[in-house]
């Protein structure tokens, strides 16, 4: 079972968790975690969803995430998905999300990372992911216009592709901790 830690509107951790899949009692908030990788061909490393995941399944999906689970906070999320999904190893602890969405019950915290990943140093969890690619904006757009893409708004994937180039994004050689 995960469960989750819970936060007020302000995000200030409240008491108790709650159960993955259980109602979320009323005025509480949970905290899901983004990561998408660019490569130095300013194309974005995109997952494959398994046929069976219960959220979006047989879709793509940015490079990792998920929920925070209880004890979380968004470093250790961001570096626990990345690991598990991927087997992409790498210090968020001083990195910061580029790009928080509130939504109705939560928080999205978008992590951005510029490192020309070798696809085959990558170990999937196979149990959620079939696959990883680079994709092209072009290419990202394409699937979100024709359902293949978990959906977003054209314009939020423009904007992550363009926030690339942010100074809070970094290379692997300027993340000395990695």
């Amino acid at each position: 079972m995960e469960y989750w830690d819970l936060y007020d509107r302000d995000r200030n951790l409240l008491p108790g968790t709650m159960q993955r899949g259980a109602p979320q009692p009323a005025g509480t908030y949970h905290l899901v975690v983004h990561l998408c990788i660019f490569n130095s061909r300013g194309e974005m490393l995109i997952q494959h969803r398994q046929k069976h995941k219960r959220g979006w399944p047989d879709r793509w999906d940015f490079s990792a995430g998920g929920s925070a689970v209880k004890g979380d906070d968004t470093h250790t999320a961001i570096m626990r998905e990345a690991a598990e999904e991927l087997g992409y190893h790498r210090d968020f602890s001083t990195e910061n999300p580029v790009i928080t969405i509130h939504f109705d019950t939560g928080f999205d915290d978008f992590y951005i990372v510029n490192d020309d990943v070798d696809l085959s140093a990558l170990s999937l969890q196979t149990a959620e992911i079939s696959e990883v690619r680079w994709a092209s904006l072009e290419e990202v757009l394409a699937l979100v216009e024709n359902d293949q893409f978990i959906p977003h708004h054209k314009g939020f994937i423009e904007l992550l592709f363009h926030m690339r180039h942010a100074p809070t994004t970094q290379t692997k050689e300027e993340h000395p901790n990695t």
